[in-house]
C-alpha cells in the first residue's frame, strides 16, 4: 500500500513538472548562405554567409496562466553566426531579445527588458527586409530606418493592445539608467497596425538621442547605426493581398542631428563624407510585392529610392531585389535571391548592399545568394 501511494505522489510530481514545462517553447531558425559579390573592395568575392535573409537564432518562450485572463510571459532570444558560431548583437548570450511581463487578454501586454522599437513592430512587417521574403540583404542604405533591426532599445518598457477590431498599437520607452543624465542615450516609439480583408495599414515613429555616446549602458548601445545627438526615424505602408500574391507600398524617413559616424555594422560609409557634428537625411521609397506560384513556390522582389544628404552630399540609391523561395517541408526551404545597388555618380559615394560585410570600390555593386533556412 505505501509503495503504491508513493508511485502515485511522485507521479503526480512529475505531472505537475510536466505540465509546467509545456508552457516553454525552444525555438530557432538557422540560415546558411553561399554569396558571391561582384565587388568588395575592387575584388570580387565568394563567402559563406549567415543571416542573409534571417539572423540565425534560437530562444525560449513562456508562459504562466495566473487566472482572470493574466499570464505571465517572457522571452530570451539569442542571435549567432552559423558560419562561426559565434554570438551575434555584440557578443549577447541574448542580444536579439530579451524581456519579461504581464499579459491581458483584455488590456494588452506590458514587458520590460531588451526589446524591439515600433519602427520594427508595425512597419518592418509591410517591408520585404522586414518578413522571410528578402530580409538582411533587402534592407534601405545603412538599415537607416532600422526595419532590418540593426539595434534593439535596451532598458525598454513597451505596451502592446489587444486586438481592437483589426487594429492593434503599442508604445515603447528605453531608459538612458543615467543618474543626472536622464535624456542621455534614451529611446522612445509608437505605432499602429490595421487590417481588413486583405488590406493591412500601419504607421510608426521613433526617437533616439544620444545613440553612440559614452553612456553605454543607456538605451542603445553598441550596436547603433548611427551615433547622433538625435534620430528621429518615421514610416507608413500599406500592403494588399489578394489570393496567391500581396503587392505593397512604404515610405520611410530619418532625421539626424549631431551626427558623428555611421556603424560599420550598418555597412560602413566613405571617406568621402565628413561626418562630425553634421546632420543627415534619408528618405526611402520601396515598392513590393510576392506571389505564392504553388503553396511550395514563392517569388518576391522590390524596388526601393533612397534620397539622402549627408552633409552636403546629395546621394540618390537605387537597389532592386529578387527572391525565389523553395519549401522542402513545413520548417526547411531553400532560397535564391539578388541584389543591385547603384547610387549616381555625382555623389562621390560608393554602393554597399547591407550585411555583406564590405562596401564596394564603384558606385555600383551585384550578390547573389543561394541559402538553406531550417527552423524548429
Amino acid at each position: 500500500m505505501k509503495k503504491t501511494l508513493m508511485v502515485a505522489a511522485l507521479t503526480g510530481v512529475f505531472a505537475t513538472a510536466a505540465h509546467a514545462q509545456s508552457s516553454v517553447t525552444l525555438y530557432g531558425l538557422i540560415d546558411a548562405g553561399i554569396t558571391y559579390t561582384n565587388n568588395q573592395h575592387g575584388h570580387s568575392n565568394w563567402q559563406e554567409t549567415s543571416g542573409s535573409v534571417n539572423g540565425s537564432r534560437w530562444g525560449l518562450r513562456g508562459s504562466e496562466d495566473l487566472g482572470g485572463g493574466l499570464k505571465a510571459i517572457f522571452t530570451l532570444e539569442n542571435g549567432f553566426g552559423i558560419n562561426n558560431g559565434t554570438l551575434k548583437q555584440g557578443g549577447r548570450e541574448f542580444g536579439r531579445q530579451a524581456f519579461v511581463g504581464l499579459s491581458s487578454d483584455q488590456f494588452g501586454a506590458v514587458t520590460l527588458g531588451r526589446q524591439y522599437d515600433s519602427m520594427v513592430d508595425y512597419v518592418g512587417p509591410l517591408s520585404l527586409t522586414g518578413t522571410q521574403y528578402g530580409g538582411t540583404q533587402f534592407a534601405h542604405p545603412f538599415d537607416n530606418d532600422n526595419l532590418n533591426n540593426s539595434f534593439r532599445v535596451n532598458n525598454s518598457v513597451k505596451y502592446t493592445s489587444v486586438n481592437y477590431g483589426g487594429f492593434k498599437g503599442g508604445a515603447m520607452y528605453g531608459f538612458s539608467n543615467q543618474a543626472g543624465g536622464f535624456a542621455n542615450n534614451r529611446a522612445y516609439s509608437v505605432g499602429g497596425t490595421y487590417n481588413w480583408g486583405g488590406l493591412n495599414v500601419a504607421a510608426a515613429f521613433m526617437q533616439l538621442n544620444g545613440s553612440g555616446t559614452a553612456n553605454t549602458g543607456g538605451a542603445v548601445s553598441d550596436d547603433f547605426t548611427f551615433g547622433a545627438k538625435r534620430q528621429q526615424t518615421w514610416g507608413a505602408g500599406a500592403n494588399y493581398t489578394f489570393g496567391p500574391a500581396t503587392a505593397g507600398l512604404l515610405y520611410t524617413q530619418t532625421n539626424l542631428t549631431g551626427l558623428t559616424s555611421i556603424s560599420s555594422a550598418a555597412g560602413g560609409t566613405s571617406a568621402a563624407v565628413s561626418l562630425p557634428s553634421n546632420s543627415a537625411h534619408f528618405q526611402n521609397f520601396e515598392v513590393n510585392g510576392r506571389y505564392a506560384l504553388t503553396p511550395a513556390v514563392s517569388v518576391a522582389g522590390s524596388y526601393t529610392y533612397t534620397r539622402a544628404s549627408l552633409n552636403g552630399v546629395r546621394p540618390n540609391y537605387n537597389q532592386f531585389n529578387l527572391q525565389t523561395d523553395y519549401a522542402l517541408s513545413k520548417r526547411t526551404d531553400v532560397y535564391l535571391q539578388g541584389e543591385y545597388q547603384r547610387v549616381n555618380e555625382g555623389s562621390g559615394l560608393v554602393a554597399n548592399i547591407n550585411g555583406l560585410g564590405a562596401a564596394s570600390s564603384t558606385n555600383s555593386q551585384v550578390a547573389v545568394t543561394a541559402g538553406l533556412r531550417h527552423r524548429f
